[in-house]
């Protein structure tokens, strides 16, 4: 999943390297009793799509039912006009009204261990009482806030108390700088921040109260601080500023318990700003309004995962990135869902807590991504070996494009050996639902293909010029019609969303990934257009020479970049890192170039390659090419604000002007 940069482009057709036969259809009993049996589904949605995203939306409760299901006017959309809904009444009042009011709705184990579990009658409770806090607070229908916070229930909690209100919410990961979280309280203009006293990351504290203080010191619309106290003050003290500072704990033990009944918003209401990055360095605040966007991912959550009623299921982004917005909160809370959080790190205390989260609360479905699935490779075997893993019965990918290596090893060693199906998703923060996914009960996998558009979702891969690229042929990907979860536009700056995403081919949304589509209609993810290699003449996307580096068993992950030549245009620049037991030397390096010219060609043959125990990753688990690039290219580093641990960069950069040298 990924964003596009700002448009100026992309250029010809793409070189498509990578063959792969191997093709894994549901089993009989998966597809007997999938949620979704009929392939007719998709030529329905194709024929009539408004009437099938109308069925979609009818599964929701609606104060007022809509006038219109679309009104386009590219590339403005509004979705279900003159409808009115709650976000916060679809995921918590509807199920504490049913039996499910006491199935779990959220469990939740931190780092340390502690543990907790809410009902969807806790939950309806819980998100009363943070709303009624938020409206002692001034806080109104249309203002926003600010959220940065630990991986806690009362993330989830807040996010729908707002959404009960009618005030947008802005979810600022916990882990970025107090400069990244002034410019997004800044450009939304948020009233109230929530943060926590701490959070835990591998054993140690994050102090978000005082990145908080930092960053609202220059934030002149911030009136309040709302304080979670997650660590305490026993093992961490922090300051509270009078008059501005306020602990939830003690603004909720007052009398501000009581319930607050969901105010109907219009369809088209915003629910929240989820901010990108940009290439300005301006941050991009993707708009999403609340019918479309419920719409899209409870009905693409409870389909693609096949979802139901006993299942445990357990996505492990953060839900400060859209993933976690859409397939942690929204979608699976609106379908009724039990939810696994996490606060913690994947190797703490150990290398197996996800297996041993798995095998602790018999999880059923399992959503993580590709890069993480890399690690574990290279983690070893032994760490998912030591737990049951047999409570899974569907797996899922999100984010960068999965080498059919790495899904390989997905299906053998988590997966019980392909008793689980693999649906690899490919979205974006833009489209706000999953787009491109196999249907686990009637599509047959591939490794490394994300499959087919969802029903009701029409993509295509275009040349330049605008025209449809012959199968096998890799090119621009395209969304050719709207869709209701869409982001409706950037916050504050419709003329850039514009130039972003629907200057190039007018009417039609650029995504900024390349892809290709094979003869049986699947398509084939390549990686971001502007991380294209050009060779000699050729363009090679980045995965088909990422994949075949990682086929090779000595290679758990690696990232390329293209490097000016005079020769070539570019030369291909790997940087690889090993598996255990396997030590870099000369030989390897031989071994591991001519490795990739018997997968995919000569043309594709890297000229260098760089061992690095660790690539350059933002913190939701992207590889920042972009960074490799100015290494390569000898510039000045750009922001490495969102990455995971900046100093791995600075290593790779002595490393590689030392050899270079």
């Amino acid at each position: 999943m990924s964003a596009p940069q700002d448009s100026s482009g992309t250029s010809a057709n793409i070189d498509a390297l990578l063959q792969e036969t191997r093709r894994f259809p549901p089993s009989s009993e998966f597809a007997a009793h999938a949620n979704v049996r009929d392939e007719a589904v998709y030529q329905r949605a194709h024929d009539d799509p408004e009437g099938f995203w109308a069925e979609a939306a009818n599964r929701l409760d609606w104060f007022k039912r809509w006038d219109t299901v679309l009104e386009w006017n590219a590339p403005w959309a509004k979705w279900f006009v003159g409808g009115q809904l709650n976000a916060s009444y679809n995921c918590v009042d509807r199920h504490n009204a049913t039996s499910r009011r006491n199935k779990a709705a959220i469990i939740w184990e931190g780092e340390p261990g502690d543990t907790r579990v809410l009902t969807y009658h806790d939950l309806y409770r819980e998100v009363n009482n943070f709303a009624a806090v938020l409206l002692d607070l001034g806080i109104k229908k249309g203002d926003r806030v600010a959220f940065y916070m630990p991986m806690i229930p009362e993330l989830a909690i807040g996010m729908l108390a707002c959404a009960r209100i009618g005030a947008p919410h802005t979810v600022i990961f916990g882990g970025f700088s107090a400069e990244a979280l002034r410019d997004r309280i800044n450009d939304s203009q948020a009233k109230l921040c929530v943060t926590a006293d701490g959070g835990w990351r591998r054993g140690n504290i994050v102090p978000l109260k005082d990145t908080t203080d930092t960053a609202v010191a220059d934030a002149p619309t911030i009136e309040h601080v709302l304080v979670i106290q997650r660590v305490g003050p026993d093992i961490r003290q922090v300051n509270m500023k009078e008059g501005r500072d306020v602990w939830y704990h003690e603004a909720v033990s007052r009398e501000s318990r009581r319930l607050v009944d969901p105010e109907p918003v219009d369809s088209e209401h915003p629910l929240y700003i989820m901010y990108t990055s940009g290439t300005t360095g301006k941050p991009k605040g993707q708009l999403h309004t609340t019918g479309g966007y419920l719409t899209g991912v409870s009905l693409t959550h409870e389909w693609i995962f096949d979802l139901k009623e006993e299942d445990v299921y357990w996505c492990t982004a953060d839900i400060g990135w859209v993933t976690g917005h859409s397939y942690i909160v929204y979608g699976p809370l609106a379908n009724g869902a039990s939810v696994v959080m996490y606060e913690g790190a994947p190797d703490y205390p150990d290398k197996d807590r996800f297996w041993a989260l798995i095998e602790k609360y018999a999880i059923t479905i399992l959503y993580t991504a590709p890069t993480s699935i890399r690690t574990f490779m290279r983690w070893g075997d032994e760490y998912p070996a030591k737990h049951d893993l047999s409570s899974l019965r569907l797996m899922g990918t999100v984010g960068e494009p999965i080498n059919p290596e790495a899904w390989m090893w997905y299906q053998e060693h988590i997966g019980g050996g392909g008793k689980c199906p693999i649906v690899d998703t490919w979205w974006q923060t833009e489209t706000g639902m999953i787009m491109i996914t196999p249907l686990p009960g009637i599509v047959a996998t591939k490794p490394g293909s994300a499959t087919r558009p969802f029903p009701g979702v029409e993509a295509t891969v275009l040349d330049d010029g605008g025209n449809p690229v012959p199968n096998n042929t890799g090119g621009n990907l395209v969304i050719a019609r709207p869709w209701p979860a869409m982001s409706r536009s950037i916050w504050g700056d419709p003329d850039r969303y514009v130039a972003t995403y629907w200057s190039k081919y007018p009417g039609l949304y650029l995504t900024g990934d390349g892809a290709r589509r094979d003869d049986d209609g699947y398509f084939w993810l390549l990686g971001r257009v502007d991380d294209v290699l050009n060779v000699s003449g050729h363009r090679i996307g980045t995965m088909e020479v990422e994949s075949a580096l990682v086929s090779h068993p000595a290679v758990a992950e690696a990232a390329v970049i293209g490097a000016t030549d005079p020769v070539t245009g570019q030369a291909i620049v790997a940087f690889v890192t090993p598996r255990g037991g396997y030590t870099p030397n000369d030989a390897l390096t031989a071994e591991l170039k001519e490795h990739v010219v018997r997968g995919i060609g000569a043309l594709a043959r890297p000229k260098r390659i760089y061992y690095t125990m660790e690539l350059p990753k933002t913190r939701s688990a992207k590889i920042m090419r972009r960074l490799l690039r100015d290494i390569a290219e000898g510039r000045v580093l750009g922001d490495t604000t969102t990455l995971l641990d900046p100093t791995i960069v600075s290593q790779i950069k002595e490393q590689y002007e030392s050899s270079e040298g």
